[in-house]
């Protein structure tokens, strides 16, 4: 018998909404948040360079800065990913409504897969029509176990799971046609899925104790954060999570 021809890596566009702060971007070589989730698709396929390249054809885009050519043509990728990002996900700016307009179109050709990452997350769900908005609940940080639905348990292969967490803004209500995937107390809809389509995420699998340590202790110095949710959220920051597990649903979602 003759050895199977492996399929091609998957074009999968990153769609950056954000520069890491200084001290991450300089870690990650001035290279955005492209760099910070090859770091974390690297570690999905085992740590290995070849194994990356062999899974994924991987290319970033400044979306923000460049939001007038940044953008890929559809027909030369198979599946985005739209990042976390500072920004508000619900506010009018001409890059976030090209975003929005851009995730629509793909929605409608129904070919390129998309993945949402916090920002990334509520802009997926803006385009399917779901209201986002700022939480009445504050801020989700550090750490967080959640809880899964049945079609969460399936697709991550546990009973719960824990993602970093970075956000004040949520998604009030899961987009229509969608499989529900995770709650936490302070976020309803914590991950949406349609096989095939879509896969969201409200944490950040890509986030690590440095990056949530150094933006925390950032935010906390601009006051953004007072002393006792500054302190509850960096003593989480080194806890166990699942960010490679996530990193390794969404591969395995590409290729369904």
């Amino acid at each position: 018998m003759g050895s199977q021809i492996a399929p091609p890596p998957i074009r999968l566009a990153i769609l950056e909404t954000d520069t890491p702060i200084p001290s991450v971007q300089a870690k990650y070589d001035n290279k955005g948040y492209g760099a910070v989730f090859t770091d974390l698709f690297r570690r999905a396929c085992g740590g290995s360079d070849e194994a990356l390249r062999a899974a994924l054809d991987l290319s970033a885009h400044d979306v923000v800065n460049q939001y007038e050519t940044a953008y890929p043509d559809p027909e030369t990728i198979d599946a985005v990913l739209i990042t976390g990002s500072k920004h508000n996900s619900f506010e009018d700016e001409e890059w976030i409504l090209r975003l929005v307009q851009y995730t629509r179109r793909l929605l409608e050709g129904g070919r390129v897969r998309i993945i949402g990452v916090c920002f990334g997350h509520q802009i997926l769900a803006r385009a399917m029509g779901a209201k986002v908005g700022r939480s009445v609940r504050g801020w989700e940080l550090s750490v967080v176990p959640m809880s899964l639905t049945e079609q969460g348990k399936k697709l991550f292969g546990k009973d719960t799971l824990r993602i970093m967490q970075m956000h004040r803004d949520i998604v009030h209500e899961h987009p229509q046609g969608t499989l529900p995937l995770a709650h936490t107390d302070v976020c309803a809809v914590q991950g949406f899925y349609v096989p095939g389509r879509v896969i969201a995420v409200q944490g950040h699998p890509e986030f690590t104790e440095y990056i949530v340590s150094e933006v925390l202790r950032m935010r906390h110095d601009q006051k953004i954060f007072g002393d006792n949710l500054f302190e509850d959220a960096i003593g989480r920051a080194a806890d166990e999570h699942d960010g490679v597990l996530i990193a390794q649903a969404f591969l395995k979602f590409l290729r369904e």
